[in-house]
């Protein structure tokens, strides 16, 4: 296909496409889509390998965000079984973190809900990152915690993390249909502080929510434009007990396409598959891997992902490798142009997930519960029926007795 002969051109030499150019990959049919998975795959390859970063998720509090996010099971009014606790300590926090970092993740990424932090949260968490520094070498720490006010990414920064993540989730012409208590302009704001404090920036999407082609665009030129070095892309789950609960939109096709159209708009940036790759990609996971060069390892913020080890499983097995802590993420020219930690910053001219952030929306999967969907032996549905059976609240880890999925 010519139109794909270009895209690899332009991604091999750091090129925008064309917005049109990126409609058309969502608009492929099914029968080219190895096509379009294989040459964004070329692109992948030059520019990350076959290496596959892992990073892990501590809840460090869960549930009652005054925020009104219409997809997340921890917004205002929301009506979903999830835990809810306080913040954890900072030993509690480097616990759960550590038996990610065994797991094989290099990345811990500490999520709070709630709109921003107070100055005292800032320092709670600032004294989980020390704590889980000392403990552990050469991790890195990426914080979550909302909208920033002025100062505090860079006392983060002080602290040691190394990044921040703060999702634009959709299009701005579309911001106002899912969140009312704060708007696309707060978001972008959060990305600048962190950019301007030196810390690593990460914001992605939320794909599923009922979004138009367009709009999928759109938000991905937005954070081309914002200059993130890692984003994350997230599939909706539809939690029971949020206003999104019946949104069941998506198909492991169009999970792929939009993958591939955020590879060949972010070319060169760390683009991580969030959550919901259990629930919408279900057995075409490893295909995503040739897109992708990010993953969540386990769990989610508040619902089970796929078991850890499958993962690792799954990602030897489809031919790739687990990036290293003495591997740097990024290509080399973004690390000399960068601002950041982590040698992650990417080119200027490049361009997450829901609102907890990091990547944090859940799913469950093989060896997540009795009879995950992902490997059990029942009929399989239609791709276009909902797939609740692949949704199941977190029950372990962070804030339980219980071992986290690692």
């Amino acid at each position: 296909m010519d139109l794909l002969n270009t895209l690899v051109d332009k991604g091999l030499r750091r090129e925008v496409p064309s917005r049109e150019e990126a409609l058309a990959v969502l608009a492929t049919p099914d029968d080219d889509l190895l096509d379009v998975v294989a040459a964004a795959g070329r692109v992948r390859r030059h520019w990350f390998g076959r290496r596959v970063k892992l990073n892990y998720l501590v809840n460090l509090k869960s549930g009652l965000c005054p925020e009104d996010c219409s997809y997340c099971s921890q917004r205002l009014g929301s009506t979903a079984g999830i835990l809810k606790y306080t913040w954890l300590k900072p030993d509690e926090a480097s616990k759960a973190a550590a038996a990610g970092l065994a797991g094989g993740a290099k990345r811990i990424c500490l999520v709070a809900s709630g709109r921003g932090p107070t100055d005292r949260d800032v320092d709670r968490v600032s004294d989980t990152i020390k704590t889980i520094k000392e403990q552990n070498q050469d991790v890195e720490v990426c914080a979550c915690l909302g909208l920033l006010s002025d100062g505090q990414a860079e006392r983060l920064r002080a602290a040691g993390a190394d990044a921040y993540n703060h999702n634009l989730n959709t299009s701005e012409a579309t911001y106002g249909d899912i969140t009312t208590t704060h708007t696309y302009a707060d978001r972008v704001d959060t990305v600048h502080k962190a950019h301007a404090a030196g810390l690593s920036a990460c914001s992605g999407l939320i794909a599923g929510m009922g979004e138009s082609d367009e709009d999928l665009v759109d938000v991905v030129f937005s954070l081309r434009e914002l200059d993130p070095d890692s984003v994350p892309v997230n599939f909706l789950i539809p939690v029971e007990g949020t206003p999104l609960a019946t949104e069941w939109n998506l198909t492991p096709q169009r999970c792929l396409r939009i993958l591939a159209m955020v590879r060949f708009v972010c070319p060169d940036v760390e683009v991580r598959i969030a959550g919901g790759r259990e629930v919408h990609l279900r057995t075409m996971q490893p295909l995503a891997l040739h897109l992708a060069n990010s993953i969540f390892l386990g769990d989610y913020l508040t619902t089970e992902g796929q078991a850890g080890q499958a993962d690792l499983e799954m990602i030897a097995d489809a031919g790739f490798e687990v990036e290293g802590t003495d591997q740097v993420t990024l290509p080399q020219h973004r690390v000399a142009e960068g601002s950041g930690g982590c040698g992650s910053h990417e080119d200027a001219d490049r361009g997450s997930h829901e609102d907890a952030g990091c990547g944090s929306h859940g799913s469950v999967g093989c060896g997540s519960r009795e009879g995950g969907a992902v490997c059990g032996t029942a009929a399989a549905p239609a791709a276009s029926e909902p797939r609740t059976d692949l949704v199941a609240v977190r029950r372990r880890g962070a804030g339980t007795d219980l071992a986290p999925n690692a």
